[in-house]
């Protein structure tokens, strides 16, 4: 399936929002071989990731590619238990909170709940005195049922605990994981070893495009990613790491863990399932309920 751009899709409209295997370019890929679920419903962790959506109050398409999004989800994948936002969820490049309350507006609609997380537009306002800083975004999207700690929170899901981890500096495209926030994931992981753990953040965990300049990759990349994966990917119990960012899409692993990166959602919906299998358990993508590719 070929991907789109975004004038492709406001061209032709909702016909290319469908299922896809984390973006669509990854829809051939040899990883992935036909078999049928076999897993307990209540055992099966399913969620929509999306990243990047980018609203912008100054390009009105982008808002109506929201709502079309959210009823496309709505429509089509009443079974998923939330979807994530990724970060660049909007521009943050409007007056007040005015972008914000739009986004807000429109992700409440969606039949599942929704969490979030910043992207490096969320923290790098614009006009830059007219902000919407990280408390303001707490407060506007971690919901009760969140547990906050700091800039980051997580969500317990039966055996699945989901982690939203804030990367972002202010006024800069880079990312960072903060001393607290790797303490946070490292207590959580130590603390809950028979938990299974997805951690939701905006930058990439791996420069898997092969770029060569030093700039981009400082850009996209966690600046302290060796650091990271020296203290968090050694625990069996973190599975999949969940980015954007790039804007380009990729299913790799890191030892055990899952890293994805997801383009940004001009392209077909990535719908996940998680659930139990022997040892930790695998991802899945299905194209319908009745037939899924187990990775």
């Amino acid at each position: 399936m070929k991907l789109i751009t975004r004038r492709e899709f406001f061209k032709h409209g909702s016909m290319f929002l469908a299922g896809g295997v984390m973006a669509s370019s990854v829809g051939g890929s040899k990883l992935f071989g036909s078999t049928k679920s076999t897993g307990k419903e209540e055992d099966i962790l399913r969620f929509i990731h999306v990243a990047d959506t980018h609203l912008d109050l100054k390009m009105p398409k982008t808002v109506k590619w929201l709502e079309m999004l959210v009823d496309k989800i709505n429509n089509d994948f009443s079974s998923i238990d939330f979807v994530l936002f990724g970060g660049d969820n909007f521009n943050n490049n409007a007056s007040g909170k005015s972008d914000a309350i739009i986004f807000k507006k429109i992700t409440d609609n969606l039949h599942c709940p929704s969490y979030s997380v910043r992207g490096n537009k969320e923290s790098t306002p614009k006009p830059e005195n007219d902000p919407l800083n990280q408390s303001d975004y707490a407060q506007m999207f971690f919901s009760s049922d969140l547990k906050v700690v700091g800039r980051d929170w997580k969500l317990k899901r039966g055996r699945y605990t989901i982690l939203g981890i804030d990367t972002t500096r202010d006024q800069k495209d880079n990312g960072i994981f903060l001393p607290e926030s790797l303490s946070f994931v490292e207590n959580e992981l130590k603390a809950n070893p028979n938990q299974y753990h997805l951690m939701l953040n905006h930058q990439a965990y791996e420069n898997f495009w092969g770029g060569t300049n030093k700039k981009d990759i400082h850009r996209y990349v966690l600046n302290n990613v060796e650091e990271v994966k020296g203290k968090l990917f050694k625990y069996s119990n973190l599975i999949m790491t969940l980015s954007g960012h790039k804007h380009i899409d990729h299913i790799g692993k890191s030892g055990d863990i899952k890293v994805i990166t997801i383009l940004p959602s001009s392209c077909d919906l990535a719908e996940i399932w998680v659930k139990p299998g022997p040892g930790m358990p695998l991802m899945v993508h299905a194209t319908s309920h009745d037939s899924v590719a187990w990775l």
